[in-house]
Protein backbone atom coordinates (compact mmCIF):
# COMPACT_ATOMS: atom_id res chain seq x y z
CA UNK A 1 0.00 0.00 0.00
CA UNK A 2 1.12 3.28 -0.76
CA UNK A 3 1.69 6.23 1.75
CA UNK A 4 -1.46 8.21 0.48
CA UNK A 5 -3.71 5.32 0.91
CA UNK A 6 -2.08 4.62 3.95
CA UNK A 7 -3.33 8.25 5.13
CA UNK A 8 -6.41 8.27 3.66
CA UNK A 9 -7.34 4.73 5.47
CA UNK A 10 -6.20 6.13 8.86
CA UNK A 11 -8.56 8.99 8.41
CA UNK A 12 -11.39 7.59 7.06
CA UNK A 13 -11.13 5.08 10.53
CA UNK A 14 -10.00 8.28 12.94
CA UNK A 15 -11.78 7.77 16.03
CA UNK A 16 -12.03 4.07 16.01
CA UNK A 17 -10.13 1.91 18.70
CA UNK A 18 -6.63 1.32 18.45
CA UNK A 19 -5.43 -2.51 17.93
CA UNK A 20 -1.92 -2.86 19.56
CA UNK A 21 0.66 -5.80 18.57
CA UNK A 22 0.15 -8.28 21.63
CA UNK A 23 3.97 -8.24 22.71
CA UNK A 24 2.84 -10.94 25.45
CA UNK A 25 1.18 -12.94 23.09
CA UNK A 26 4.03 -13.04 20.48
CA UNK A 27 6.33 -14.10 22.96
CA UNK A 28 4.50 -16.89 23.64
CA UNK A 29 3.94 -17.99 20.11
CA UNK A 30 7.62 -17.90 19.19
CA UNK A 31 8.87 -19.50 22.08
CA UNK A 32 6.42 -21.98 21.64
CA UNK A 33 7.33 -22.58 18.30
CA UNK A 34 11.37 -22.49 18.59
CA UNK A 35 12.35 -20.66 15.81
CA UNK A 36 15.11 -18.42 14.92
CA UNK A 37 13.36 -15.25 13.51
CA UNK A 38 9.86 -13.98 13.35
CA UNK A 39 8.39 -10.55 12.39
CA UNK A 40 5.51 -8.24 12.88
CA UNK A 41 3.88 -5.58 10.60
CA UNK A 42 0.56 -4.53 9.98
CA UNK A 43 -2.33 -6.46 7.71
CA UNK A 44 -2.26 -4.77 4.24
CA UNK A 45 0.79 -2.69 4.55
CA UNK A 46 3.88 -5.03 5.54
CA UNK A 47 6.22 -3.38 2.88
CA UNK A 48 6.07 -0.17 4.98
CA UNK A 49 5.41 -1.43 8.70
CA UNK A 50 6.68 -4.99 8.82
CA UNK A 51 10.28 -5.81 10.45
CA UNK A 52 11.69 -8.06 12.12
CA UNK A 53 11.19 -8.53 16.00
CA UNK A 54 13.33 -11.41 16.50
CA UNK A 55 16.32 -12.89 15.06
CA UNK A 56 18.94 -15.76 15.68
CA UNK A 57 17.05 -16.63 18.24
CA UNK A 58 16.68 -13.40 20.55
CA UNK A 59 14.49 -10.45 20.25
CA UNK A 60 15.37 -7.81 18.56
CA UNK A 61 15.31 -4.05 19.95
CA UNK A 62 16.31 -2.38 16.39
CA UNK A 63 14.79 -0.92 13.56
CA UNK A 64 11.54 0.28 12.35
CA UNK A 65 8.21 -1.78 12.75
CA UNK A 66 4.68 0.34 13.14
CA UNK A 67 2.77 -2.29 15.44
CA UNK A 68 -0.35 -0.35 16.35
CA UNK A 69 -3.17 0.74 13.56
CA UNK A 70 -7.27 1.30 13.58
CA UNK A 71 -7.82 -0.04 10.97
CA UNK A 72 -4.73 -3.01 10.10
CA UNK A 73 -4.32 -5.44 12.08
CA UNK A 74 -1.43 -6.41 13.82
CA UNK A 75 0.28 -9.22 12.60
CA UNK A 76 3.00 -11.87 14.17
CA UNK A 77 4.94 -13.49 10.65
CA UNK A 78 6.75 -17.02 11.43
CA UNK A 79 7.72 -19.38 8.66
CA UNK A 80 5.07 -17.41 6.60
CA UNK A 81 2.58 -17.77 8.13
CA UNK A 82 0.51 -14.60 9.52
CA UNK A 83 -1.30 -14.63 12.24
CA UNK A 84 -3.02 -11.87 14.28
CA UNK A 85 -1.65 -10.71 16.93
CA UNK A 86 -3.17 -7.68 18.87
CA UNK A 87 -5.09 -6.20 21.64
CA UNK A 88 -7.43 -3.10 22.24
CA UNK A 89 -5.06 0.00 23.52
CA UNK A 90 -7.54 0.49 26.50
CA UNK A 91 -6.39 -2.91 27.57
CA UNK A 92 -2.50 -2.51 27.07
CA UNK A 93 -0.79 -2.98 30.73
CA UNK A 94 0.61 0.22 31.92
CA UNK A 95 4.02 -0.81 32.15
CA UNK A 96 4.06 -1.56 28.57
CA UNK A 97 4.33 2.65 28.19
CA UNK A 98 3.07 4.84 25.81
CA UNK A 99 4.71 4.24 22.94
CA UNK A 100 2.44 1.58 21.47
CA UNK A 101 3.50 2.07 17.69
CA UNK A 102 6.88 1.05 17.26
CA UNK A 103 9.20 -1.81 18.03
CA UNK A 104 9.37 -1.94 21.80
CA UNK A 105 9.63 -5.29 23.75
CA UNK A 106 8.33 -4.79 27.09
CA UNK A 107 9.97 -6.48 30.12
CA UNK A 108 6.74 -8.77 30.37
CA UNK A 109 7.04 -9.96 27.15
CA UNK A 110 11.28 -10.34 27.84
CA UNK A 111 10.42 -12.22 30.80
CA UNK A 112 8.30 -14.86 28.41
CA UNK A 113 10.70 -14.83 26.07
CA UNK A 114 13.64 -15.59 27.88
CA UNK A 115 11.68 -18.04 30.69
Amino acid sequence: MDSIMAFFMGQANRGKDLMVFDWNRAAEIIKSSGVDSASAGLSGDWGNTGGYIFTKGKPNHYGYTRLASTWATPELEINGEFIPCFIMENDVPKEWGDNLMFLNWPESALKIITA
